[in-house]
């Protein structure tokens, strides 16, 4: 009542942009997520957008504006003499058409697209696309997403992350479209796993409503000033009946708190990424768990601070996750290594990322931290990225055997299989150790070192140092800490025998396994890496 004219209430995606929560002077005019995102403006400050074929021709120089630009109109200069070529026009679009109709991936990222255009001109003007990157547009609901799509005859790639749409809440908008779509991305869309549903208040200014717009370089939402409307938010599993052979779905930084058993749908999904969203509990991921074909699952900033899979006990394998090869929990609040002890009974887990998490500060040296998973986790072959070699798994689990083989005998356990007994806490603590003694055998009193404290003198190691290729040389002791790389060894070697270090060959022979040796063959390696303990004996060769 205060301004003559009309104004949009509208909300920035970033609310620090905004003013208010869309009142004025005590009235209401519409709600916003945020109590300071809303703003109102004039009309002719927002930027409606644009059709797709337009935001194309744009991206990739096909407009009439560049034809004109790069000498395609009627008129060509031939030095100092203008040409007019009849039927230039005609020519020029055909042309068009041509180049347009070659393109496979297509990215229209922050173009201001807001709908589809004229009906099948899409499906005339692109027919061969078959990827598409909708990103970061002005993008305000599913239908608009299903008129572009609907002219795409084989499409496989869809990306419509950034766009704040509002998905309608029936199957009446389940569409044939995405019947060849592979891969989907819906991070920041504001879509849910489970129907929530959201009231704006609404205006007279019918002839805005439901539209996006672009003031500067933010999208906004119009929303109309008076009646109310219930609006409920499309459910990805409601989605995804008309997604039958989808492999990947990004759904990242979406609120999704809780999700539900997706019955007859997804079962042809791979890859599954929820990262940044807050989920309810560690328990939600029971509800997808049966996917059967899902074999990445990224979790990372979910917020779950256990993992547990009750159908199987210890040194068993669950029916959960099947498939699943795959795995990324970082960013977590995982406090407890009973969660790391369940990741063992995945039967096909093969890489694993769980930086940052709080289990991860109870053992101060890294390298120690690494062993224990891997220790723990016996079929992982990738560790935060890096590939598990053979002899550093032999080497963590001979290192897993030795460290809580006092634990082990004080819970029961004994050398003798028939007295051999450990306790419930024990097996729940340490499920694998049983395995372990299987494939190592027992550990022999002489082996039980415990956990010792992080100091110096506990990191030292005392070598007898040989050269088997020189007789005559005397055998020397040497107190190295167990940090060093084997190539700082080298280097040691080479000014303690006068020898080119990048020439020698070391190995080693364990002071408990007689007449075995173990080629130390990484320089970048340090020695605790090979279970190296006091007393044995590092052999020379060059």
């Amino acid at each position: 009542p205060f301004f003559s004219g009309i104004w949009l209430g509208v909300e920035w995606d970033d609310p620090q942009r905004g003013k208010h929560d869309g009142s004025y002077e005590g009235t209401q005019y519409f709600k916003c997520r945020h109590p300071k995102g809303g703003s109102f403006i004039r009309p002719n400050k927002a930027n409606f957008g644009v059709d797709f074929l337009t935001a194309v021709k744009d991206r990739y120089g096909l407009n009439d504006n560049q034809d004109l630009q790069y000498g395609t109109g009627n008129t060509v200069v031939f030095g100092t003499k203008a040409v007019e070529f009849v039927g230039m026009d005609s020519v020029a679009e055909q042309q068009r058409q041509v180049q347009l109709n070659k393109l496979v991936d297509i990215s229209v990222r922050e173009c201001a697209v807001s709908h589809a255009g004229q009906e099948e001109e899409i499906s005339r003007t692109c027919a061969n696309m078959r990827h598409i990157n909708l990103s970061k547009n002005l993008i305000s609901s599913w239908e608009t997403v299903i008129a572009i799509a609907s002219q795409v005859q084989n499409l496989e790639t869809l990306n419509v992350s950034e766009n704040k749409m509002i998905f309608p809440s029936t199957s009446t908008f389940i569409s044939s479209a995405f019947s060849n779509l592979k891969i989907l991305a819906l991070n920041q869309t504001e879509i849910t796993w489970t129907e929530v549903s959201c009231h704006a208040s609404s205006s007279p200014v019918d002839n805005y409503f439901g539209k996006v717009v672009k003031s500067e370089f933010v999208s906004l939402c119009v929303l109309q000033i008076c009646q109310q409307v219930d609006v409920s938010y499309f459910w990805v599993l409601l989605c995804a009946q008309g997604w039958p052979v989808l492999e990947e779905l990004y759904l990242s930084s979406n609120n999704i708190t809780v999700l539900e058993r997706p019955n007859n749908v997804l079962q042809t999904l791979k890859l599954l990424d929820l990262s940044d969203n807050q989920l309810l509990d560690g328990n939600q991921l029971h509800l997808i768990a049966q996917l059967p074909r899902l074999e990445q699952l990224i979790l990372r900033n979910t917020g779950i601070s256990s993992i547990h899979f009750p159908d199987a006990g210890f040194g068993c394998k669950t029916k959960m996750f099947p498939s699943l090869k795959r795995l990324a929990i970082n960013d977590n609040k995982i406090s407890q290594w009973s969660s790391i002890n369940e990741l063992d009974k995945l039967p096909s887990l093969r890489a694993l990322q769980c930086n940052n998490n709080p289990f991860m500060d109870t053992e101060k040296n890294p390298e120690t931290l690494i062993q224990l998973i891997i220790a723990k986790i016996s079929q992982l072959e990738v560790l935060n990225n890096c590939e598990i070699l053979p002899a550093e798994r032999r080497g963590a689990e001979l290192d897993y055997r030795k460290i809580f083989g006092k634990d082990w005998l004080e819970a029961g356990g004994h050398w003798n299989p028939e007295k051999n007994k450990p306790s419930e806490e024990f097996l729940a603590a340490h499920p694998r150790y049983s395995a372990l003694c299987l494939k190592y055998g027992a550990p022999e009193e002489g082996e039980l070192k415990g956990r010792q404290p992080l100091t110096l003198k506990n990191q030292l190691l005392t070598l007898t140092i040989k050269c088997p290729e020189k007789p005559e040389q005397k055998p020397v002791e040497k107190k190295l800490p167990e940090s060093m790389t084997i190539q700082k060894v080298k280097g040691l070697l080479y000014r303690l025998f006068k020898i080119p270090g990048s020439e020698l060959k070391l190995s080693y022979e364990s002071s408990k396994l007689e007449g075995k040796e173990v080629e130390l063959d990484n320089d970048l390696k340090p020695l605790q890496f090979y279970s190296i303990e006091s007393g044995d004996c590092v052999l020379v060769r060059w």
